[in-house]
C-alpha cells in the first residue's frame, strides 16, 4: 500500500520556525514510507530513518517549548507533558517492538501509523493552541453548559483537523449501528486514585478512510493495521482537547485503551447510559459518535487492554475478528425488522419471537425509530400506534416525508381493536396492523406471511 503524508496549508500556525520543523517531520515520515517499500537493505534504511526521526522530533520539541516560554504561553506545562510522554513512553516502546521483531513489516507499519496519528493530532490541536488559532474561542464557553461546549469543541475539531463540516444530529445517541463501524474505548484517571472517566468513540469505517487515511495519502478503501494505529493516536489527541473543556477531568491521564466489537460497545448502553452521548453527521464523509462515561463502568467483557508490547498483535486480531463479523453480516440474507414500542416488555417479547428468522432492531420511541432508520434502513417496521410524545401516526408521516424511506412497509401494533381505531389506522394506509394480544404464534405467522410477500416482491 503506497502512502504519502501530505502537508497542508491549514497545518501552519503562523510561527515560521515551528512551521518549518513540522514540514520537515512530515518529509521524514514520507521518507520512511518510501524506505518501507524498498526490499534491499530495508531494515537498515528504516532503522537509520527512525533514528533520524526521533532525533529531529526531540530537537523540535525543545525548540517549540523554548518559543512557548518566550511568548509566555499558558499551556506550556501541559504541552511539555505531551512531548515528554511521546519522547519517553511512545517512541521507546515502538523502538523496542521494532528491535524485537527485526524490523518486520508489521512493526514498521505500527511505528508509522502511530507516529502519523500522533503528528496529525498534535499539529492540529496542541500546536494550533500556541497561537490561539480557533481553539482560543473555546475558553470563553460558559460553565454549566458542558454538553453544548463539548458539541462545539467536537464540531470545531473535526473542521480544524479534517475540514469536515460536521453537525450534531443527536444528543441522546443510543448506540445504534451505522454501517461498518470501529469502536475505540479510552479510560482516563488521575495519577493516583480509582476515579475514572471513559470515552468511547464510534467511527463509521469510511470516515476513518476519508479523514486519517486521506491525510496519510493512503490509496485504499479498506482498513488495515497502519490506518487503525494512526486513527488511535489521532483520536487520543482529539479526546484530550475535548477533555480540556471539563474542569474535573482535564488533568486526567490515559490509563487504558481497547478496540471493541459492536457487541462490546452495546454493553455500555445496556448497563448504564453515558453522561455524554453525541452523534455527528460529517456531511457525507461518515458518521461519528462521542460517548463519555464517568466516574466508573465496564468491569468485564471489554476486551484486552492495548499496551505498547501487544499493540501490533491486538490491532491485527481486532481487524481479523472484525472482518469475520463483517462477512457474517453481509452473508446474512434475513430480512431486517425494526420493532418500535415504548414498552420494554413488548419490544423484548417480539425480539425473542422473531430473532431466529429475522434481524431484529429495537427502538423505544418514534424519535429513536427515525434515527435508527436513518442509520440502518430496515425492510419492515413494526410500529406501536399509541406512544407518548411522537405517536405512530406522526412517526409514519415523518417516514413518508423522506423520499428514501417513503416505501418502507410499516405495520402498526395496537392493543385495541375497536372499529373507530381500526378506521383511523387504515386511513393512514399502512401495510397492515397487528393486535398485541394475539397469541405469539399467530403474530409470528402473520409477520412470516407478510415477509414472504416482501421477498417475492
Amino acid at each position: 500500500m503506497e502512502a504519502e503524508f501530505e502537508w497542508r496549508d491549514e497545518y501552519n500556525i503562523g510561527v515560521e520556525v515551528i512551521d518549518k520543523e513540522h514540514q520537515r517531520l512530515f518529509k521524514i515520515i514520507n521518507k520512511l514510507f518510501s524506505f518501507r517499500e524498498e526490499e534491499k537493505d530495508s531494515q537498515w534504511t528504516c532503522q537509520e530513518g527512525i533514528k533520524y526521526f526521533k532525533s529531529h522530533a526531540v530537537t523540535h520539541f525543545k525548540d517549540e517549548e523554548a518559543y512557548m516560554e518566550s511568548v509566555g504561553y499558558e499551556g506550556l506545562e501541559q504541552h511539555r507533558r505531551i512531548h515528554h510522554s511521546f519522547r519517553q513512553d511512545t517512541l521507546p516502546a515502538l523502538e523496542q517492538e521494532l528491535e524485537q521483531t527485526g524490523y518486520a513489516p508489521d512493526a514498521v507499519d505500527h511505528f508509522l501509523g502511530v507516529c502519523t496519528g500522533w503528528l496529525i493530532g498534535h499539529t492540529m490541536t496542541e500546536d494550533q493552541a500556541i497561537v490561539g488559532e480557533r481553539i482560543s474561542n473555546w475558553d470563553r464557553l460558559l460553565p454549566g453548559e458542558e454538553l453544548g461546549a463539548i458539541k462545539k469543541v467536537i464540531v470545531q475539531l473535526l473542521f480544524d483537523m479534517f475540514r469536515l463540516e460536521a453537525q450534531a444530529i443527536s444528543d441522546i445517541y443510543g448506540g445504534e449501528k451505522f454501517g461498518k463501524g470501529v469502536y475505540y474505548r479510552l479510560v482516563y484517571g488521575p495519577s493516583q486514585g480509582e476515579k475514572k472517566q471513559e470515552v468511547i468513540l464510534a467511527f463509521e469505517e469510511k470516515l476513518l478512510i476519508n479523514t486519517v487515511g486521506r491525510v496519510m495519502g493512503l490509496q485504499t478503501c479498506k482498513l488495515d493495521s497502519m490506518l487503525i494505529n494512526a486513527a488511535r493516536y489521532t483520536a487520543r489527541q482529539f479526546v484530550g482537547r475535548v477533555m480540556e473543556q471539563l474542569p474535573d477531568v482535564k488533568t486526567y491521564e490515559l490509563k487504558e485503551e481497547n478496540l471493541l466489537s459492536y457487541e462490546q460497545f452495546q454493553k455500555v448502553f445496556k448497563r448504564e447510559k453515558p453522561q455524554v452521548s453525541l452523534l455527528f453527521n460529517t456531511g457525507g464523509a461518515g458518521y461519528f459518535a462521542y460517548c463519555a462515561i464517568a466516574p466508573h463502568m465496564l468491569e468485564d467483557g471489554v476486551g484486552t487492554p492495548i499496551e505498547p508490547q501487544n499493540a501490533m498483535s491486538e490491532v491485527e486480531k481486532y481487524l481479523a475478528k472484525r472482518e469475520a463479523e463483517v462477512q457474517e453480516e453481509e452473508s446474512d440474507t434475513r430480512l431486517k425488522v425494526l420493532v418500535v414500542d415504548d414498552s420494554l416488555t413488548v419490544r423484548q417479547s417480539i425480539q425473542k419471537l422473531l430473532a431466529q428468522d429475522y434481524q431484529v432492531v429495537l427502538a423505544e420511541s418514534g424519535v429513536a425509530a427515525i434515527r435508527t432508520i436513518t442509520l440502518d434502513k430496515p425492510d419492515l417496521v413494526l410500529l406501536d400506534y399509541e406512544m407518548p410524545v411522537c405517536n405512530g401516526k406522526q412517526t409514519l408521516e415523518m417516514l413518508r416525508s423522506a423520499k428514501e424511506f417513503a416505501k418502507i412497509p410499516v405495520i402498526f401494533l395496537t392493543g385495541r381493536d375497536d372499529p373507530q381505531l381500526v378506521r383511523e389506522l387504515l386511513s393512514l394506509k399502512p401495510a397492515g396492523y397487528l393486535l398485541k394480544y394475539l397469541k405469539p404464534d399467530e403474530i409470528k405467522e402473520k409477520i412470516d406471511a407478510f415477509c414472504a410477500k416482501l421477498k417475492k416482491a
